[in-house]
């Protein structure tokens, strides 16, 4: 046999072992799947544009700028999910369990800065937010995130705290940064009413927004008012043990987000009427939503 007859050969007979023959069906062998074996993400670890972790809910991240381990979950201006084909794939504001009808519905009265397009923008940046678990968990951790809002704000009427003359306060000078913005700069505003220096700092730190040089971003722009709020819900105990997000998918109770937002002045009847205030809007807010409240709704 020539050579040239040989390599037809050898060429059909690998053309042949790249089929697959399925009943009477030959078709091309699929391509093996994607590799998923991303690395675990690891707090503190220097991470560069382009590297992908798998974070702690299992999902993986593509980091879009340089950081040094910020948590995935707090801003997508540091990482976006990424998904095996490389898609990245935000949640789509359509999903969110909370219609705009019934968040006006919630909030009859609020100030016209804070708009439902706002909040649905700034969840891009959190992904977990309402959108963990079952539906009945979904539904009832926008319903403690809201109830606690409109408690803070007075139904979403308030941008930023009423009495000027705290507003001094929030200034810890011993802070390496101390507070260039100016003393009274760092009052409470947004959803949350974010204050304190510290407070601005990090919220900006993590947004990669410098809300330390200047905090009048927060009720300024509508949709950095809902994320220093998401971001607060998303990644900060305050006062408690645990952040609000960990209290309402882990079944901890609606309590326990009081207890991270004001616990120190609230809980373990520090104020029972203004838990009491927290509680019956969460009662009725997830009486919108058609989900039952769960237990622990007191601190």
């Amino acid at each position: 046999m020539s050579l040239r007859r040989i390599l037809s050969a050898v060429a059909t007979l690998a053309a042949t072992a790249a089929m697959v023959t399925v009943g009477t069906t030959t078709s091309q062998a699929a391509a093996p799947a994607p590799a998923c074996d991303y690395p675990a993400w690891h707090a503190g670890q220097s991470y560069v544009a382009g590297d992908i972790v798998r974070y702690t809910d299992g999902n993986l991240y593509l980091a879009v700028h340089d950081n040094p381990g910020y948590d995935p979950v707090i801003s997508h201006w540091y990482w976006d999910p990424y998904d095996c084909d490389g898609d990245t794939t935000p949640p789509d504001p359509s999903e969110f369990v909370v219609s705009q009808a019934q968040f006006d519905q919630m909030f009859p009265s609020r100030n016209s800065f804070y708009t439902y397009s706002g909040l649905t923008t700034a969840m891009s940046d959190f992904p977990a937010f309402a959108n963990t678990g079952s539906d009945t968990v979904r539904g009832q951790e926008a319903a403690a995130f809201l109830a606690n809002v409109h408690h803070e704000t007075g139904g979403l009427r308030y941008i930023v705290e009423q009495n000027e003359n705290n507003y001094p306060h929030y200034c810890d000078q011993g802070r390496s940064y101390g507070c260039p913005a100016g003393q009274a700069a760092y009052y409470g505003r947004g959803p949350i009413q974010l204050s304190w220096n510290f407070n601005y700092k990090a919220a900006g730190d993590a947004l990669g927004i410098n809300l330390l040089h200047d905090p009048w971003q927060v009720q300024n722009n509508a949709a950095v008012s809902w994320k220093t709020a998401l971001w607060y819900w998303s990644t900060q105990s305050g006062p408690g043990t645990m952040t609000g997000h960990h209290a309402m998918v882990n079944g901890y109770g609606f309590g326990e987000t009081i207890r991270s937002i004001n616990g120190a002045l609230e809980c373990d009847g520090g104020n029972p009427g203004q838990v009491q205030s927290r509680v019956d809007n969460y009662q009725r807010f997830t009486r919108i939503l058609g989900v039952p409240t769960g237990g622990n709704l007191y601190c």
